[in-house]
C-alpha cells in the first residue's frame, strides 16, 4: 500500500511538473502501444482481433483524459469534466445554432468557389437516401458522435484546458491541434479503415487541416463556457455533414485554404481580444 501511494504522488508530481507534456505521453503512448499490432497487420482493422487493439487504442483520450485529471486535481477537477460534458445549459441559444449548422453552411460555400473557381463542376454528391435507411443512418450517428465523445472529454475538456493555462491561446491551439494530428496519423495506414466511408485523407493536407479545425473547436469552447458537449455536438456535426454531402476528393486539398483562412481569423479574434483597448 505504502509502494503504490509513493507512485501515485511521484506520478502527480510529475504531471504538476510538467503539464504540457503529460497529456501527450499518455495519449499518444496509449494509442501507439496498441495501433502498432494493427498497423503490422495485413488484415482488416474491422476483423478480429484488430478490432480489439483498435479500440483499446482509441481509447487514450478517455484514459489519458480521466487518469490525468484525477492526479492533478482529484475528484473535484473529475467532477468538474463531468459537469461541463452534460451541461447543455451554460451553451447559448445562439451558439447551438452555430453548432449545428457551421459546417453545412461552411462546407456548400467552399463547394461554390470551388465551381466557380473551375476546380471542380461536381464538389458534393449528397447521400439524400440516407435519412430513408434507418440502419445506414443511425450507423452514420454513431461513428459520428461516438468517437467526438471519446476525444473531446480528454483532449479539450483536459488537455485544452490545461494549456490555456499556461500558454497564450493562440499557441495552446496549434499544440492541442499538433498533438491531435500525431494521434490521427495512424489512421491512413490502417488496413480498411476507410473503406466504408467517402473519406481518403492524405497526410500532406489532412493534418494541417485537423490544427485549423482545432482553433475553430478551440473559439467554441471558449466562447461557450468551456463546455465539452458543445465541442463534442460541433465535432461531431463535422464528421456527419461530411459524410452526408459526400465531398468529393478533389475538394480536400482545396478546403484546406478555406479552413486556414478562417483558423487566421479566429486567432486574430483572439489577438483583437486580448490587446489593450
Amino acid at each position: 500500500m505504502t509502494e503504490a501511494r509513493g507512485l501515485v504522488d511521484r506520478l502527480r508530481a510529475w504531471v504538476w511538473e510538467h503539464p504540457v507534456a503529460a497529456f501527450p505521453v499518455v495519449y499518444l503512448g496509449w494509442a501507439y502501444l496498441f495501433w502498432t499490432p494493427v498497423l503490422l497487420s495485413d488484415s482488416s482493422v474491422w476483423a478480429f482481433p484488430n478490432l480489439v487493439w483498435f479500440l483499446l487504442g482509441g481509447a487514450s483520450p478517455v484514459v489519458a483524459g480521466l487518469s490525468l485529471a484525477a492526479l492533478s486535481g482529484g475528484r473535484c477537477q473529475l467532477r468538474d469534466l463531468a459537469i461541463r460534458l452534460v451541461d447543455w445549459r451554460r451553451i447559448p441559444i445562439i451558439w447551438w445554432a452555430g453548432i449545428l449548422l457551421f459546417w453545412l453552411v461552411f462546407d456548400l460555400a467552399k463547394a461554390g468557389i470551388a465551381i466557380s473557381l473551375g476546380i471542380t463542376d461536381a464538389p458534393l454528391d449528397p447521400d439524400w437516401e440516407l435519412f430513408f435507411n434507418p440502419a445506414p443512418l443511425l450507423f452514420l450517428l454513431l461513428l459520428s458522435f461516438v468517437f467526438p465523445a471519446v476525444e473531446e472529454v480528454g483532449l479539450r475538456g483536459y488537455y485544452l484546458e490545461t494549456l490555456q493555462q499556461h500558454v497564450n491561446p493562440a499557441l495552446a491551439g496549434v499544440i492541442n491541434g499538433m498533438v491531435w494530428a500525431a494521434w490521427h496519423a495512424p489512421f491512413v495506414w490502417f488496413p480498411g479503415y476507410y473503406a466504408n466511408t467517402t473519406f481518403n485523407p492524405e497526410l500532406s493536407w489532412w493534418l494541417p487541416m485537423i490544427v485549423c479545425h482545432t482553433l475553430m473547436i478551440m473559439h467554441v469552447y471558449n466562447r461557450t463556457g468551456h463546455s465539452i458537449l458543445a465541442v463534442l455536438v460541433f465535432h461531431a456535426m463535422m464528421n456527419f455533414t461530411g459524410e452526408w454531402l459526400r465531398i468529393s476528393p478533389e475538394m480536400y486539398p482545396f478546403m484546406l485554404t478555406g479552413n486556414a483562412i478562417l483558423a487566421a481569423l479566429v486567432v486574430l479574434v483572439w489577438q483583437k481580444r486580448s490587446s489593450p483597448s
